[in-house]
């Protein structure tokens, strides 16, 4: 992939970024604050409504800041357009155009610039090569497979250049087979280009395979920021526990703890821990999953999951109604904090992005 040159990647740094639909309403992103390293994989990663979409929109410049900065290698890009951030949007529908080529597609935008059609095939020709699509230059998007038309997207993303490319639910149009396929070129793409890649998506295995940092949202806001294995494995909230999943969450006297349903044991009813009976279990091939209803009141009452590896089920199988006891090892045991609540109204930006609108104002003069 050494035909076309790319850019150096770029780190991404929001500051107290907000978006408020109407006054009096709740704010779809609520004075979030966050830094994504220079040619690293982000995931932005929460349930529908979080406002991770809006976030994402705003750093592309496609929906405007109500309060806040977006910095850019400390440039400072709220109020820029589009097409000046040094940033690229790859679309949830791909959104190239029917009635062109795959070539013209990712050649448009070099169109729209006034570059020369020899010029502008070459470099766009290039780019699909890149993307493993040079023998299909000629096709149409409906000639082409879900996944050859992303990889058509990704090109013409490319073709401008970015610093940062932004990606909006690449992979959900896909089927299961191609998403894992797709998604292992995503990661390949990112390496060997060097950018840095912005993703929004709400699958918990998506951002695993992908993400060197995962951002969880939650309300317009933060709830935890860190490496997969760090957000898997040290939820921060309930929240965070229960939408990685494959956590439950225990009631104790001083407060609740999550535990993987996978390090969580079941024994008989006259063995020691919490009582709860068998709702349910469903042979998985290498594990059997089972369902659980905890019935002391302490412990909450709810509903819970445990992964058996096959041999452990076979050498004692359980079936729904046994009435069993549940227990786990105290290091396996996450304490879980309270959850981010929503910070206090702010009328102005920072004084970190008051300053670098300064700048740009100065800049600008």
């Amino acid at each position: 992939m050494d035909a076309v040159a790319t850019p150096p990647p770029a780190a991404v740094e929001i500051v107290a970024l907000t978006k408020r639909y109407a006054a009096g309403t709740p704010a779809a992103v609520d004075q979030i604050d966050l830094r994504i390293e220079s040619g690293s994989y982000c995931c932005l990663l929460g349930p529908s409504g979080c406002g991770k979409s809006t976030t994402l929109r705003m750093i592309a410049g496609h929906e405007s800041v109500s309060v806040g900065d977006i910095l850019l290698d400390n440039r400072n890009i709220t109020n820029l357009p589009a097409a000046a951030r040094g940033t690229a949007m790859m679309f949830q529908s791909f959104a190239l155009f029917p009635h062109l080529s795959a070539l013209d597609n990712v050649a448009f935008s070099l169109k729209m610039k006034g570059v020369g059609k020899a010029e502008r095939h070459k470099r766009a020709g290039d780019l699909l090569e890149r993307v493993a699509m040079g023998h299909l230059a000629e096709r149409k998007p409906a000639e082409l497979s879900g996944g050859q038309q992303q990889r058509v997207a990704l090109a013409r993303a490319l073709i401008t250049q970015p610093r940062v490319l932004l990606l909006d639910e690449p992979l959900s149009a896909l089927d299961p087979f191609l998403r894992i396929q797709m998604r292992a070129e995503l990661r390949r793409w990112q390496k060997e280009l060097g950018l840095t890649f912005i993703h929004v998506t709400h699958s918990q295995e998506e951002a695993m395979a992908l993400a060197d940092t995962m951002v969880v949202m939650n309300h317009g806001l933060i709830e935890q920021v860190g490496s997969p294995h760090m957000v898997y494995n040290h939820p921060a909230s309930e929240f965070v526990a229960r939408f990685m999943g494959g956590h439950n969450v225990i009631d104790t006297p001083t407060g609740p703890i999550a535990v993987r349903n996978d390090h969580m044991r079941v024994s008989g009813p006259d063995e020691a821990g919490i009582a709860a009976h068998i709702t349910d279990v469903e042979y998985q091939g290498t594990y059997v999953l089972m369902g659980l209803e905890v019935t002391e009141a302490a412990a909450g009452r709810k509903g819970v999951s445990v992964l058996l590896n096959e041999a452990a089920f076979l050498a004692r199988p359980y079936a729904a109604g046994e009435q069993v006891r549940l227990s786990w090892d105290a290091a396996d045991a996450r304490v879980l904090g309270p959850g981010v609540k929503r910070p206090a109204e702010r009328s102005t930006p920072s004084a970190r992005g008051r300053g670098h609108r300064d700048e740009l104002a100065a800049v600008a003069a």
